[in-house]
């Protein structure tokens, strides 16, 4: 019998499999509202064939001795597990399939390491869709879930043309924080006493910019998250600090050739203190821009040059994986202070056909674990923003969501008339 193909762990896999941990798995939740009903055995036909369409996705991880040097993907032709699954439809059904996505991460030792619950809210169907983190990002598994739409439906799903812009004269950034000052941290909130994380998703418009603008939307959103973190903080008395905010980069096509993986990089943008209590909020949305687009353009390792040099087979991984968490620990204090991932615009319509519509929603949300604790994750669809606010339950409870997505939502409002 043959051996399944192998393939080491790219540098973000790694890292994550190093790091991980069962109180807070590193898990991506993506959830798309449908206006009606699914057929269960045609849709798993549907899901297994965009499986079978983007094989990179069938991994699960090989065993290998303890003095192995990497991990390694084996890829299979057929998915090892069902994935898609209907639960029972009630008042709870989407409330447990959100709580499973926090709690639950699919295994890696079994093929696909994704998780699909098609849920029966009453009002229509939600596709819940659960992602190791370890294997996959969100942009990837929507890309699988656009193809299964488009064979359940036998509808086009290609995805939309991204917006075009005319070419920009590259600025040199304006001067931030350095990178070696310690980043704030979010204040402690009134956390509840189970381990994990919670979540809270809401929809909000779409912020205007007035024509002309030299930042985008995703400036806006930057600059809502920073204001919301400093106003946050200052409520709690918290010393101003520098805020770094991560922001992922995804340069990948959307279309049938996007590679599946963990294909995002990772870059800080930070603001100053001074920055975060200033009235001048067009002078801070300008500079945010320039940031931003200085960062997008560099050309970076995905998580920077010290996690390649961590994930160099030099020694076992298992020698490497305990220097990685020291490491982890150690740098704490500077790492960002958030994470803010703006999926943008969703590229692909996601019609299921005729009975179960298209998409008139969609939520994704990243992990949250400390020392960051909190992540933003927006994401855009028929013309509304979805908003999802994930927390350690250990630095925040459900009321401080709440009010997280209240300054939100009024930082950025102001961000329009500027």
């Amino acid at each position: 019998m043959t051996a399944p193909p192998r393939i080491p762990f790219p540098v973000v896999d790694e890292v994550s499999r190093h790091c991980r941990q069962e109180a807070e798995p590193e898990t991506v939740h993506i959830e798309v509202h449908l206006p009606g009903r699914l057929d269960p055995a045609r849709m798993r036909k549907a899901f297994t064939e965009a499986l079978r369409r983007h094989p990179r996705i069938l991994v699960r991880e090989a065993p290998g001795p303890w003095y192995r040097r990497r991990y390694e993907w084996e890829l299979t032709d057929e998915p090892d597990v069902e994935v898609v699954r209907f639960p029972p439809p009630g008042e709870d059904a989407l409330h447990g399939a959100r709580t499973r996505a926090l709690a639950q991460a699919p295994p890696l030792t079994a093929s696909p390491p994704v998780r699909l619950e098609a849920v029966d809210d009453g009002r229509g169907t939600v596709l819940v869709l659960t992602v190791n983190h370890t294997a996959l990002d969100g942009p990837a598994c929507l890309r699988v879930l656009a193809t299964a739409a488009e064979v359940y439906g036998g509808r086009d799903n290609t995805p939309a043309a991204p917006p075009v812009r005319p070419p920009e004269t590259p600025q040199v950034p304006p001067a931030a924080p350095s990178p070696w000052a310690r980043s704030a941290r979010i204040a402690r909130g009134t956390p509840g006493p189970p381990a994990g994380n919670g979540m809270l998703v809401a929809e909000l418009p779409l912020p205007r910019r007035p024509e002309g603008s030299p930042y985008t939307v995703n400036d806006q959103l930057m600059v809502a998250t920073a204001l919301t973190l400093a106003h946050w903080n200052r409520e709690r008395g918290a010393a101003p600090r520098p805020l770094r905010i991560t922001m992922p980069v995804d340069d990948r096509p959307r279309d049938a050739t996007m590679p599946i993986g963990n294909g995002t990089r990772l870059v800080e943008v930070p603001f100053g203190p001074d920055e975060l209590d200033s009235a001048d909020l067009p002078g801070l949305l300008r500079r945010t821009a320039l940031r931003t687009r200085a960062l997008k353009s560099l050309p970076r390792p995905q998580l920077g040059h010290g996690a390649a040099l961590l994930t160099a087979p030099w020694a076992p991984v298992v020698c490497r994986a305990a220097l990685t968490r020291v490491l982890r620990r150690a740098a704490a204090p500077w790492m960002s202070t958030t994470l803010l991932s703006n999926i943008g615009r969703v590229p692909y319509p996601l019609d299921f056909g005729e009975e179960a519509g298209r998409a008139h929603a969609v939520w994704f949300s990243a992990p949250a674990r400390m020392p960051r604790g909190l992540t933003f994750t927006t994401a855009s669809t028929a013309g509304r923003l979805h908003l999802a606010l994930r927390w350690s339950r250990s630095l925040l409870g459900p009321g401080d969501g709440a009010h997280l997505r209240d300054l939100f939502a009024h930082h950025l409002h102001t961000t329009e008339a500027s």
